[in-house]
């Protein structure tokens, strides 16, 4: 642990073990956490390297493939396929002009219908595969997402002991939710080009939803982390890593959620850095959201701090991708 960045390490282990002490105390560290940066590094959770190196692999054979046969899976945000490089500006979320980002995404989703044709054909559109070029990929991708959304509902729990609320205060929302798989490919100089003035592998912004898994590499070219000053952080910093860890932080729903007692961590992908010019990495990244519509109310004072207004979960986050798309 990093004390100036405030991210700490949080091992998923003891909160199930059943130990009530080691609950409670997993909780509050996750309470005082996410009131600073809104990030944490999570051990413990189940999900082997073995199985992440997997996802990298097959993504990065497709990523690989020629640009006109990626061309035949592109998709435009909030799709299913291929984002090439250009169709994202995250930073436009938070309204800071960039360039756009330097990165090309593999995208999936939650696929499974709800029965309402207006909901389907945005938030559970079928996912798309490469199975001529690169049959491995799906199976692996599938096993990453069962395993990222248990995960991920296990987190809710624990966020809701943090807040003293019962144990479904969030997973009551997550019957049938919606969520996106990013593989997140940030190329080199050679691929990319030299950055524009401002340009990033991923603009400054915070997530839309309520809490993302993300498994990353690290480099010179990689993620930051920014802590206000008036918590003790200096600005932008950079992350912290394990290997063996995901990084966790929470988006605009959970903040609002909370009243902003928690913060949406905001955060950045610095673009590839004159000291490693070559360097090319990849991020694999969940983001876990909601049931489609759910009525997002904040928690009342003196858990809350921020009186938000209701909002519908679906509007908002069609708003936030509807803001990062170039063009």
């Amino acid at each position: 642990m990093q004390d100036r960045t405030r991210i700490p390490v949080i091992d998923l282990a003891p909160w199930l073990s059943g130990d009530a002490d080691a609950r409670a105390a997993t909780a509050a560290a996750v309470d005082t956490a996410l009131t600073r940066a809104g990030f944490l590094l999570l051990t413990g959770h189940g999900v082997s390297r073995e199985a992440r190196a997997a996802v990298r692999g097959a993504a990065r054979r497709f990523f690989a493939l020629p640009q006109e046969a990626k061309q035949r899976y592109a998709v435009s945000v909030g799709g299913r396929g291929w984002l090439g490089r250009g169709a994202e500006a995250n930073g436009y979320s938070e309204g800071t002009a960039t360039p756009p980002d330097l990165k090309e995404s593999w995208t999936v989703g939650a696929d499974r219908p709800s029965g309402d044709p207006a909901t389907d054909a945005f938030w559970f559109q079928p996912n798309v595969w490469p199975q001529r070029e690169v049959p491995e990929l799906r199976e692996a991708v599938e096993g990453h997402l069962a395993a990222m959304r248990a995960v991920a509902d296990e987190v809710l729990r624990l966020l809701a002991a943090a807040l003293g609320q019962p144990g479904d205060f969030f997973t009551r929302h997550t019957a049938h939710p919606t969520y996106t798989l990013n593989i997140n490919w940030y190329p080199g100089t050679a691929v990319v080009g030299e950055p524009q003035p401002g340009q990033y592998r991923i603009g400054p912004h915070t997530d839309f939803g309520t809490v993302t898994l993300l498994d990353r590499q690290q480099g010179k070219g990689g993620l930051q982390v920014y802590v206000d000053p008036a918590d003790g952080g200096a600005g932008w910093e950079d992350a912290p890593y394990d290997a063996d860890a995901l990084t966790v932080n929470i988006g605009d729903l959970m903040a609002r959620w909370t009243g902003d007692r928690w913060r949406s961590g905001r955060h950045r992908v610095l673009p590839p850095s004159p000291e490693a010019p070559a360097e090319d990495l990849m991020s694999l990244v969940y983001f876990y959201e909601c049931d489609p519509h759910t009525t997002v109310t904040p928690l009342p004072a003196p858990l809350g701090r921020v009186p938000y207004e209701p909002v519908d979960s679906s509007v908002y986050l069609k708003e936030k991708l509807d803001a990062i798309t170039v063009g």
